[in-house]
């Protein structure tokens, strides 16, 4: 007998990536001009200079060992004093190498950390919307993902929250900006939910945990600041990705970072250690662990993300869709013009826009729409856009 709950999980998959999959047969089928798919999150602007620099610089190395072979359990210490050092520069927080463990990727940095974190039945506290996996990390490691209602503006309700900040709280997921909504929590808004996670604490006597998973820290529209929670709350870990800001989604790298003040530090990172342990997530890609080191501080052109957001929400209020303006990340969380968001992606997808309805993000009634893809293929699109808005007499 085989695990029924890991096969009911893999029978179930993705929605977004069972899209992805259907605009690829789609795709074969009409051919890839006619389809326009906006499911998935895959950057399609070009890597910095310097990444490639860096692999040849990498590739240089004579010797197989230096060059392909296994780093320390928890990373190179070259790389994890270069990303301690950037951490410094960056946002003035004292880290050491002993406070990053790198990793394949954000997905490997969450899941890392909640099963160092919660103990079983443990609630972690998710601010709606939220990335769907999520729950996936969370009950792997035990837990129960309790959802976080939001206010008008995407943020977490702040009432909400309060309500459900109970002793059996380990942790709280914070995704600014925020997948699927764009939204970037403000610095009141970060000071008040900290403000509130100090109270508890002290009032429940146990710490609790703020993980703040920023794979999309810079990208940010209009000048719009994305605080550095460790700036603001002692027990904060950060998972974080190169997979959007160098434009690396497949090569999988990242790192976990603990606040240098976080409470029983030395025991949290020996947890952190032990879980990459009991999961086999040691020595993360030796090759692209030497080019994270090099391109601490370097970032993909964004332009085009910025040229794609301003045409699509031009164009979608133009036909009379009601979006939630986004300051940072690569989406558009777009209202349905009807309560059930699976039917209004059945009816986009007859005009062949694949949409990812929002029920698996923790709300009905949105659709995300990923403006990573080719300006091109927005400007071919709007036509559908249009039809559809049309047919719901938006226009």
């Amino acid at each position: 007998m085989i695990s029924q709950e890991m096969l009911a999980l893999g029978r179930q998959g993705s929605i977004i990536r069972a899209i992805f999959e259907y605009g690829n047969r789609r795709k074969a089928e009409i051919g890839a001009d006619k389809v326009f798919d906006f499911s998935l999150g895959n950057p399609s602007v070009p890597a910095p200079e310097s990444v490639a620099e860096a692999i040849r610089s990498a590739l240089s190395e004579t010797d197989p060992v230096v060059l392909h072979g296994y780093t320390s359990a928890p990373g190179s210490m070259q790389t994890r004093s270069a990303i301690a050092a950037s951490i410094r520069e960056r946002f003035g927080v004292p880290s050491t190498p002993d406070c990053i463990y790198m990793t394949a990727g954000a997905a490997a940095s969450l899941t890392i950390t909640l099963k160092a974190l919660v103990l079983p039945g443990e609630e972690v506290l998710v601010p709606v919307p939220y990335f769907p996996e999520y729950r996936t990390f969370i009950e792997n490691a035990g837990g129960k993902l309790t959802p976080v209602a939001p206010d008008g503006r995407m943020f977490p309700d702040l009432a909400d929250l309060e309500a459900k900040l109970t002793p059996n709280v380990k942790a709280i997921i914070l995704n600014s900006p925020n997948n699927p909504s764009g939204a970037v929590y403000s610095v009141e808004v970060i000071e008040r939910i900290t403000a509130l996670l100090k109270r508890k604490s002290v009032e429940f006597g146990a710490p609790i945990y703020l993980i703040s998973d920023e794979p999309y820290r810079e990208l940010v529209w209009s000048g719009v600041e994305v605080p550095y929670l460790p700036c603001y709350y002692d027990n904060t870990v950060v998972c974080y990705s190169y997979s959007k800001s160098l434009s690396l989604p497949g090569e999988r790298i990242g790192y976990v970072a603990l606040s240098p003040t976080m409470e029983d530090r030395g025991e949290v990172f020996a947890a952190v250690c032990g879980a990459g342990r009991s999961l086999g997530f040691v020595c993360a890609p030796s090759l692209f662990q030497a080019v994270a080191a090099k391109c601490t501080a370097e970032h993909s052109d964004f332009s085009v993300y910025i040229e794609n957001r301003a045409l699509l929400l031009s164009a979608l209020s133009e036909y009379g869709f009601d979006c939630i303006r986004p300051d940072g990340a690569f989406y558009l969380f777009m209202k349905s013009p009807e309560p059930d968001a699976y039917a209004f992606y059945e009816k986009a997808k007859r005009h062949e826009l694949l949409l990812v309805p929002s029920d698996d993000f923790g709300v009905g009634g949105y659709v995300r729409i990923s403006y990573c893809v080719s300006t091109e293929q927005i400007k071919r699109s709007l036509p559908a856009f249009r039809k559809l808005a049309q047919e719901y007499g938006l226009c």
